[in-house]
């Protein structure tokens, strides 16, 4: 008991001490009671012949109001220790002041035996001690004393009727509001101020605002309260254009804004996006000197950040006390949420150096920042600090740690606290879901969300959006299937978040129609839509469909940003649209304002260099204002792969070496380009030099989805179950093939070999091998879908068009660049890739 009342009075040395206190207390107390009995004996000398019960409760009702008064409950016990052993002479008057005194210091087990054992009670008695269960969070037990106090007739008084519908609110059941209302009107209450304000909060809270302006109309003297009250239900519950017309009635009449009020006519302002009614507002409180109001201050700060700038926000803070952790919260927050993540860890600082403790929000928003930043250090400082102040439990704060660890490359120690997390919620499985898709660990994420469901958490749009990102990635066309038939059963079928990742999904998975699809059927498109659609496209090599797009985005009145255009300058690069892409590009600053960046510049080289144009490529990186990124010279150096310029070329290599000298592709590239002008000696000393620095060529792999398994092909592989069928289809499609005309291209093979070595090593590329398991194992007239590491050479290209007109199927075969749809002989790209 002791321990309890530690945490509001400062905790004496030793029990001995506390008597101590208590005797003191009640000595002084005493002479002072007993100097002013006496003047009173003297001035009525009849007081003498009173009992003594009666002057002892007298004065010890005296001593604990004074007790009330001090918040001073250790006294009171005291006092009430001496009160029980003289027999317990207290009234009923003095026993409910004792009984506040145990519900205001939270002693509510005390409470309760005082309570028990009262030989009388009245509705003060009652009404404290559900005021005593509401403020500790027991709920049913408030309710059921009020039906115990209704029960044994005493005086349903407004008091009463305001504790009970308080606890309603309170434990969200406001609802049985309407119950007390009818109770409320048969008794006569209903014209009371005061009751009539609690009625008006609890129909707020269920969203009845009809019958909470019923019941404030029938109030017959309206308080600013009631007025507060009316506001802030109409604020609340989003009738912004009402609760302004109710502040300026209470104006009309004559009463004076209190803090609430204002919070409430902010909020209305949020609302309607009136900034200059609510600067008229800000003046009005700046009259009144409420800005220095916690609730006014954070209102402010609320209202210019969605209606003013960053800048009107952080002057507004400076402004207002910041004394307590909500204002420091809320600016973390809104840095954090606004890509100001460095502003909201310096201010996480300044709050630690203000002594101000921060709380599980302030843990939240600040993590969030620190995992925007990619700051692994600050991270774990603050993992510490979470410990120290015991905040680890919490679920906001234990989401954002898994979240700063994953963004930091740690997904093991992300894994770690999901684990040991007794608290998890629909964010904590997501975070680590995305997590993992992120970290591109697809497989994993999808077994996630398989645990997740059979642990019957609720999936959420960010769910479905991560492990259809999940799907695209593993090119898992049936899983991404079944996970979009399971959007219908749920209310997310419909949601933007999920039609995007579904366009995503479709598109990287070979199904640019079904992208397209779900594109026409969407209700709302947001620019991550039209980005998507046009990168979609893109991926396919159709060009002028994404341009189409791209022009639809502008005529529906979209703005497209720096995204959109990389998705367009791709398209035209992909599909070898010059004089349209040089258009685009030049209309980005001109007529859009938005500077190019890196990826932009990207598209345009290998647009360029693709074309031919490898001296306009190049003086394009020597215009780019900043540094080129191996990005640009491996777009470059790409070009000249295939257009055999061997000293462009080479000092495309050179540049990109420089900055990354263990690039193995770059390596790699260079020998394809020696190779392809014969020039072996070359050739052998790059395999040579990678050799010495361990670095290996990435084999060329193929693999193909067929009932739920995935089957891997390498070049010239045998390991293959049934590989004696496959090496039997190979067999018969050159046959056919040369009978319709193919003629291998040995070009491709950049080997110092003999011809005939050649064409067989072509014949058993990693493609070839998968269209010949996928001829046997999939059903006839089926598309066949088959992804490709690297990109494919030109003489698959070839064969892979023939072969679609022979045996009359949809070959559809993504490389690492773009994807062709081989249909009936010819290829979607055109032949131009």
């Amino acid at each position: 008991m002791i321990r309890l009342l530690t945490t509001r009075a400062p905790r004496p040395s030793n029990i001995s001490a506390v008597h101590q206190k208590i005797n003191s207390f009640v000595c002084s107390s005493l002479c002072g009671f007993s100097a002013q009995a006496a003047n009173q004996t003297q001035q009525n000398p009849s007081s003498i012949n009173r009992p003594s019960s009666h002057f002892d409760s007298h004065m010890y009702g005296a001593l604990l109001q004074r007790c009330l008064q001090n918040d001073d409950p250790i006294s009171a016990m005291g006092l009430h220790c001496k009160i029980l052993k003289r027999g317990n002479c207290l009234d009923l008057f003095a026993t409910n002041i004792l009984l506040n005194v145990y519900v205001k210091a939270e002693l509510l087990s005390e409470a309760e035996i005082l309570f028990d054992v009262m030989p009388e009670r009245n509705t003060v008695s009652f009404v404290t001690l559900v005021q005593g269960y509401a403020q500790c969070l027991q709920f049913s037990e408030a309710v059921g004393l009020f039906t115990r106090l209704h029960r044994e007739g005493h005086e349903l008084n407004p008091f009463v009727f305001t504790s009970i519908l308080k606890v309603l609110v309170s434990m969200e059941c406001a609802e049985l509001g309407w119950n007390l209302h009818a109770c409320i009107y048969k008794l006569g209450h209903e014209s009371n101020a005061f009751i009539g304000t609690a009625l008006i909060d609890a129909y707020s809270v269920c969203g009845c605002v009809d019958f909470a302006r019923e019941v404030f109309d029938g109030i017959r003297c309206k308080d600013m309260v009631t007025w507060t009250g009316m506001v802030a239900c109409y604020a609340e519950n989003h009738f912004f254009q009402e609760a302004l017309e109710a502040f300026s009635q209470m104006r009309l009449v004559g009463f004076k804004p209190n803090n609430f009020t204002f919070t409430g006519v902010f909020k209305a302002c949020i609302g309607l996006e009136a900034l200059d009614i609510a600067k008229g507002v800000h003046g009005c409180v700046l009259k009144t000197r409420y800005e220095y109001d916690l609730y006014v201050g954070v209102a402010l700060l609320e209202l210019y950040t969605k209606c003013g700038d960053i800048g009107d926000v952080q002057q507004i803070f400076e402004e207002i006390p910041k004394t307590d952790v909500i204002p420091w919260s809320f600016m973390i927050s809104r840095f954090a949420q606004s890509d100001q993540s460095e502003k909201a860890v310096n201010l996480f600082c300044r709050m630690r150096q203000s002594f101000v403790v921060p709380n599980q929000y302030t843990f939240a928003s600040a993590l969030q920042a620190c995992a925007t930043l990619g700051d692994l250090d600050l991270g774990k400082q603050m993992h510490s600090l979470v410990l120290k102040v015991r905040l680890d439990a919490d679920v906001f704060v234990s989401n954002a740690l898994m979240d700063v660890y994953a963004k930091c490359g740690r997904i093991e120690d992300s894994l770690e606290l999901f684990e040991k997390s007794l608290n998890r919620n629909d964010v904590s499985w997501n975070t680590m879901i995305v997590g993992y898709v992120n970290c591109g660990d697809a497989e994993k994420a999808l077994s996630l969300f398989l645990e997740m469901l059979e642990n019957r958490a609720q999936a959420t749009e960010v769910t479905y959006s991560g492990v259809l990102c999940a799907s695209a990635g593993l090119t898992a066309l049936e899983l991404g299937t079944q996970i979009h038939s399971l959007t219908f059963k749920t209310n997310y079928a419909e949601n933007t978040v999920v039609h995007n990742a579904l366009i995503d999904m479709y598109s990287k998975c070979g199904r640019i129609r079904h992208a397209r699809l779900v594109f026409d059927m969407m209700n709302e498109r947001d620019e991550v839509s039209w980005n998507t659609m046009i990168s979609g496209y893109s991926m396919h090599g159709l060009g002028m469909e994404a341009l189409k797009i791209f022009q639809m985005m502008q005529d529906r009145g979209h703005k497209p940003n720096t995204l959109t255009f990389v998705g367009v300058l791709s398209a035209c690069s992909n599909s070898g649209l010059l004089d349209e892409g040089q258009a685009y590009f030049s209309s980005m600053l001109q007529e859009y304002g938005i500077e190019p960046c890196i990826e932009h510049y990207s598209c345009m080289v290998r647009l360029l260099g693709r074309s031919g144009h490898l001296h306009k490529a190049l003086k394009l990186i020597e215009e780019i204002p900043f540094k080129p990124s191996v990005m640009v010279w491996r777009a470059l150096l790409g070009a000249c792969v295939i257009h055999k310029n061997v000293e462009l070329g080479r000092m495309s290599a050179q540049r990109i070496l420089e900055m990354e000298p263990e690039d193995d592709a770059t390596h790699v590239l260079l020998s394809n380009m020696y190779a392809t002008a014969r020039r072996w000696d070359n050739v052998t000393a790059i395999r040579q030099s990678m050799k010495k620095k361990g670095m290996k060529k990435e084999p060329g792999l193929s693999w193909i989805e067929n009932q739920g398994r995935v089957h891997y092909f390498s070049a010239g592989d045998t390991s293959h179950p049934d590989m004696k069928v496959i090496n039997g289809i190979l067999e018969w499609l050159n046959v056919r093939t040369r009978r319709a005309g193919f003629v291998p291209d040995c070009n491709a093979v950049l080997l110092d070999v003999d011809t005939k070595e050649k064409e067989h090593l072509l014949w058993v590329h990693s493609e070839r091998l998968a269209l010949a398991f996928a001829l046997f194992r999939t059903s006839s007239g089926s598309q066949i879908r088959i992804i490709k590491n690297l990109r494919i050479c030109v003489d698959c290209h070839a064969a892979m068009k023939l072969i679609s007109k022979i045996v009359q199927r949809d070959i559809i075969i993504r490389d690492m660049n773009r994807f062709h749809d081989f249909h009936d002989g010819i290829c979607s790209c055109g032949d131009y890739w």
